[in-house]
C-alpha cells in the first residue's frame, strides 16, 4: 500500500521560510501527479501546489511567487519550498500523490494523501 509521510512543518515569523518535505514509500509502478493541499482552521482543504510526471507546475494565486514545487522522479518524494511566509499561510499541509501501484493481481490505480503537517506563521 502507497503512504506518505509528509515532515517539515513548523512555528515561523512572518517574512521566514520553511522547506517541506513528502516521502512516498510502498509499491509505485508510476506517479502520474504529487500535490501540496492545505487545510486552515475552520476552513476548506484547499490546493496549494502541483507537479505533473512531466514537470509542469500549477500554482493557488494566493502562494504564487513565494512558493515552489518540486520533485525527486528517482525516489518519488516531492518538496514545497514557502519563502516569504504570511501569517494566512497558517495551516495544516498535506500530501497527495495518484498513480499506479504494483499488487499480485497487476497494477492498479492509487490516490493517497498524507497526514499532515503544521505550519504556524505567526510573530
Amino acid at each position: 500500500q502507497v503512504q506518505l509521510v509528509e515532515s517539515g512543518g513548523g512555528l515561523v515569523q512572518p517574512g521566514g521560510h520553511l522547506r517541506l518535505s513528502c516521502v512516498a514509500s510502498g509499491r509505485i509502478f508510476s506517479i502520474d501527479g504529487m500535490g501540496w493541499h492545505r487545510q486552515a482552521p475552520g476552513q476548506q482543504r484547499e490546493l496549494v501546489a502541483i507537479i505533473t510526471y512531466s514537470g509542469s507546475t500549477k500554482y493557488a494565486e494566493s502562494v504564487k511567487g513565494r512558493f515552489t514545487i518540486s520533485r525527486d522522479k528517482a525516489s518519488n518524494d516531492v518538496y514545497l519550498q514557502m519563502n516569504n511566509l504570511k501569517p494566512e499561510d497558517t495551516a495544516v499541509y498535506y500530501c497527495n500523490a495518484t498513480g499506479a501501484e504494483v499488487t499480485d493481481q497487476g497494477n492498479r490505480y492509487f490516490e493517497v494523501w498524507g497526514k499532515g503537517t503544521l505550519v504556524t506563521v505567526a510573530s
